[in-house]
């Protein structure tokens, strides 16, 4: 005697064939639930606005990090862009250690931009106004 097994899909709305299961949480409770494609969409709609806005959790409930850049972190990086440009134009007159293009900027040239106020730095040069040896 041979059998066959069929497994029907239901919708758990509206009683009409399912195409597929659902999975969710809300409050710390994960559901599942067999729908349409029509009711499927229904509430993935319904959704969207707060999974957008919402932190996307991994599987073992700790949060993914989100980037946030504050004025004050946009800000920040403007002033090391201005401090690291200046160190390679004037640094080296002033014998300070080189800054690259990426990475932490020395505190001794952060320190010498903020002596300067970031103009360039005056130099002992002769002056064409003095004596020899004045």
């Amino acid at each position: 005697m041979a059998k066959e097994t069929i497994v029907k899909l239901v919708d758990d709305i509206d009683g009409s064939t399912a195409s597929q299961t659902v999975e969710f949480a809300l409050d710390g409770v994960a559901f599942e639930i067999d729908l349409s494609d029509a009711n499927a969409d229904k509430l993935r709609r319904a959704l969207a606005p707060f999974v957008e806005s919402g932190t996307k959790l991994t599987p073992g409930g700790a949060r993914h990090s989100r980037t946030v850049i504050s004025a004050e972190g946009a800000s920040l990086r403007e002033e090391t862009r201005a401090i690291r440009a200046w160190a390679q134009k004037y640094g080296p007159q002033l014998g300070l250690d080189t800054v690259g293009d990426r990475g932490a900027i020395p505190q001794r040239v952060r320190e010498a931009y903020l002596t300067h106020d970031g103009r360039a730095p005056r130099t002992a040069l002769a002056s064409p106004f003095l004596a020899p040896g004045a």
